[in-house]
């Protein structure tokens, strides 16, 4: 039986890691790293890995705070492992195309493009759409896991 203070634990990490995937995700992210992640280039391949990195950084820095103002101790080993699946994940889902076949695959690819820009638009088609609906949600899935691995 799981203690009251693990669930606790997993609570509070889970919450931290959300805050700081929302302010990762869109406040950190530069506007190049935004458009230019999914590109199958190695521009795009750097662009993701640049965002990937700020957006650990600013997790682990949210998961010192809540450990400095709650005290919870945190093991080395699961915090590295559940942050670097945490990066893993998103960096796979940020490269676009990877995100845009498992839509297909599993039928959800109507979805995914639904609210996508006319071509020879400027819009970002990752915002407010059926892509970037799947993408929050594949991201806050891992944030799970991640949590879950973190408080083990």
């Amino acid at each position: 039986m799981t203690s009251t203070t693990d669930l606790v634990a997993f609570a509070a990490v889970f919450a931290a890691l959300f805050a700081a995937h929302s302010v990762g995700d869109h406040w950190v992210q530069t506007h190049h790293q935004a458009c230019a992640k999914g590109a199958p280039t190695a521009v795009g391949r750097m662009a993701c890995a640049r965002h990937v990195a700020t957006l650990t950084v600013t997790k682990a820095a949210a998961l010192a705070a809540l450990a400095l103002a709650t005290g919870l101790v945190f093991s080395p080993l699961p915090l590295l492992i559940g942050l670097a699946v945490d990066a893993a994940s998103h960096y796979w889902a940020d490269r676009r195309v990877t995100l845009a076949r498992l839509a297909e695959r599993l039928g959800k690819g109507d979805f995914y493009r639904l609210g996508a820009p006319r071509p020879g638009t400027t819009d970002a088609p990752h915002l407010g759409t059926g892509a970037y609906a799947l993408d929050q949600s594949w991201h806050i899935g891992w944030l799970f896991v991640t949590a879950l691995i973190i408080a083990a």
